[in-house]
Order: C-alpha cells, then structure tokens, then sequence
C-alpha cells in the first residue's frame, strides 16, 4: 500500500528537486498539464523583456544582424538535437508542427515516387492525420492515407507505402512506439519514417540518428515549457538532405535569400526548410526552457517519470477503487511516456471538478482523464494530494454539479 509519508521519503531524495525552483507555478495547484502546455520559466519574462525593450526596441532592425535574430533558428535547432538524437546541423526551429509535418510529408512522397501510401496509426494525433489527407488530396495523384492499429502498424507497411507517419507517444493513451523496431520495419520496406516527437521530446530519451529515423517533428510548447504556440522543430537525416525537395519553397529557404531573385533555388541542407521570418519573441520563450530542459540528464528524468507514472497509477486504483475509473494508459512502464491516462463516461465534467479544486490535467474525447507527469517540477508528494482531491470528486459526487457540465472551447 502506497502511502503518504513514502512519497514524502521520495522527495527528500530527488536529485531533481532544485528544478523545480526554475519555474513559476501558482500556490495552491497541482499542474498534471505539462504534456499539453508547460508552465512558464522564471527567466522567460526577463528574457523576452530584454528581446522587445533592447533588442527590438533599441536595436530595431539592426538586431537581425547584432542580436543574432537570423541565426535562432539553428542556434535553437543545435540545442533540441541533443534532446532528440540527432547531429546539430540537422534540425531547424520554424513554424508550427502541423506547417512541417506538411513540409516534411510532401518531401518524403517526392523522394518515393511510384509510392502511393501514408501508412499512420488509427487515433494518431487528428492534425497529422488532417495535414496527410489534405496533402494527398491536394496533389492529387492517388496518393492515400491509411490508418489501422497501432498493433498492426509493421504488417501493414507493404511495397505502396511511400511514408510512415507516426507519434513516438500517443497523445490520447500515452502509449509509445518502439522507435527502432518500427522505423526497421519501415526501412525493410522501402518506406521513409517520420516521427512526431510532440509528446516524448524533453520528456523521455529519443535517438533519432541510431534509431534511423529519415524525419521528424515536434513542438515547442509541451515538455519543452516554450510558451503557448511556441515555434515547432523538424529534422531531416543525413542521407536525404542533398536530394531533399519541401513543397513550401519560401524566401529564407533560397540559397541566397537578400539576392531576391526571381526563381527560386534550395539552401542547401536542412535550411530549405524555412519558410518565412523566424518568430523572434516566441524563439527567444522556448530557448529558455530548452537550456532548462538541457540542464537536467534525460536518464534521470525519465527514471523519475517511470516512477511517478507507475506511482500515479497505483494510487489512483487504491484510492479510487469502485468509482468506474479505467486505466487506459499500458501498464508497462517501457511503453508509456510522461503521461496516465484513465477512462470514465463522465470523464469531462470529473476534470473540470478537479481543476477547480486546482489539480490541472485535461479531457480528451470522448472518456479520457489525462494526466501529464513532468519530472522537473512535479513533486512526489504532489500525486498524493491530487489523487486525495480526485476521490474526494468521485465520493461526492462533486463533478454532478451543473456548472461542471458545460463543454468549455479548449477541454
């Protein structure tokens, strides 16, 4: 049996717990929503004040050049890519996840020609899914989007599969791939890989590069505490960025952009994949997190992730026996990421009781209760008090109460 004064013990001993001083969170909450929004670092409002008031409002335009403001996104990519496995010179931070993961869509088909299929998971995050139809229907040359389970994923990749497109872990259950395993199944093939990292990049350990992946995606704004909206990365491997052809050929991604020629030619390698101006005040939030996220060893996140997770689980089934809760989340530690995730019929109008009663984590449709875990701030003892909090909204049958019933914009 779980108890209090054991998670208690836990912190007293946790080599991560200074991180936690690195970042703003409100007395009074318990914030299991790290996996969808992190919470803002206490040096991000100095750093983004410095950027508007000196860099932009003294230096002006001057401080493409002085502030470095042109050189962001690599400087940024260069530090991501030691999060994910991959060289340096490999990711760029730009745009949106759903922007590359079109940009990277369409170079992987163009680099399959006579390949018809997107080959994806059915309850993929739905914007990869959306961004593949459109794409295909837009190029308009047969090419398909197929779905099956998650199960069936390497049975199904066959001679037509130009790309698969997969998230490491699923945003609706928390399970995760086996990158390396799925990824040679792809290769076996014929097929490209394309990972999105959204949900596992900061929060637990990725190598790209030994994994073989071709491409991947990922955002800013989750376990990399960038700030809402924050900028999206994407890498390309090694092998494809002589050839590589993105099918959103802007004017940073020239080879030689202030010429402002009339045609235009590819920067060479992963600089192709830009687009537009890079987002200066957003970029300069999520270097922030990004050196926090550096500065504490990927092992020995993911260990305490483990932990908390498998703790988080238990003691919701301890304390909460009867009241109709099912973990939807694997049970096995090695295929889940930072997040539980339980099923409930009355799952909505539960986690709007428990946000009011300060325990933050989110609904997705149509039954889940889900729960992110981000080590570097989430303390031991902070699962006993929401788990406490959350029987307490079962038992009363707190959640019942009409204002709780209303389906809100963002759930």
């Amino acid at each position: 049996m779980i108890t209090r004064k054991q998670l208690a013990v836990l912190d007293a001993d946790d080599v991560l717990a200074p991180m936690r001083e690195r970042f703003h969170l409100p007395d009074g909450v318990v914030y299991l929503d790290g996996n969808s929004l992190g919470p803002m670092p206490k040096a991000t409002a100095a750093r983004v004040a410095e950027v508007v008031r000196r860099e932009w409002g003294e230096g002006l335009i001057r401080s493409w050049n002085d502030a470095g403001w042109m050189d962001m996104p690599f400087r940024i990519g260069a530090k991501i890519a030691r999060l994910i496995g991959a060289p340096a010179g490999n990711v760029i931070v730009a745009d949106s996840t759903s922007v590359n993961l079109f940009k990277l869509l369409g170079a992987a088909l163009a680099a399959r020609p006579g390949r018809h299929v997107i080959l994806s998971e059915r309850g993929n995050f739905p914007t990869d899914l959306y961004m593949a139809e459109g794409l295909a229907a837009l190029l308009d040359r047969g090419h398909t989007l197929r779905q099956v389970a998650a199960a069936d994923i390497a049975g199904a990749i066959d001679e037509d599969t130009a790309v698969v497109m997969l998230t490491h872990v699923n945003y609706h259950t928390g399970a995760m791939f086996d990158m390396a395993a799925i990824t040679a199944a792809a290769h076996a093939r014929g097929a490209l890989m394309l990972w999105d990292l959204a949900h596992s990049a900061g929060a637990v350990p990725i190598d790209l590069a030994g994994s073989g992946a071709d491409m991947a995606v990922g955002c800013g704004y989750k376990f990399l505490n960038g700030g809402p909206g924050a900028p999206a990365f994407l890498y390309v491997a090694d092998h494809l960025l002589p050839a590589i052809r993105f099918p959103l050929t802007g004017w940073l991604g020239h080879a030689a952009p202030f010429a402002f020629e009339g045609s235009y030619r590819p920067a060479p390698g992963i600089a192709a994949g830009f687009v537009g101006s890079p987002a200066v005040i957003s970029m300069s939030a999520l270097e922030v997190g990004i050196d926090i996220a550096l500065d504490a060893p990927i092992a020995g996140v993911r260990a305490k992730s483990v932990r908390q997770t498998t703790l988080f689980a238990e003691l919701v089934e301890q304390e909460c026996r009867g009241h109709g809760l099912v973990l939807a989340s694997p049970r096995e530690a090695a295929r889940r990421g930072s997040q539980v995730c339980f099923a409930h019929p009355e799952a909505y109008p539960i986690m709007q009781a428990l946000i009011d009663r300060g325990v933050i984590g989110d609904f997705r449709a149509p039954d889940i209760l889900r729960f992110g875990i981000t080590p570097l701030y989430l303390r031991y003892i902070d699962l006993w008090e929401a788990v406490a909090i959350l029987r307490d909204v079962l038992a009363s049958d707190e959640w019942r109460q009409e204002r709780f019933q209303t389906r809100r914009k963002v759930t």
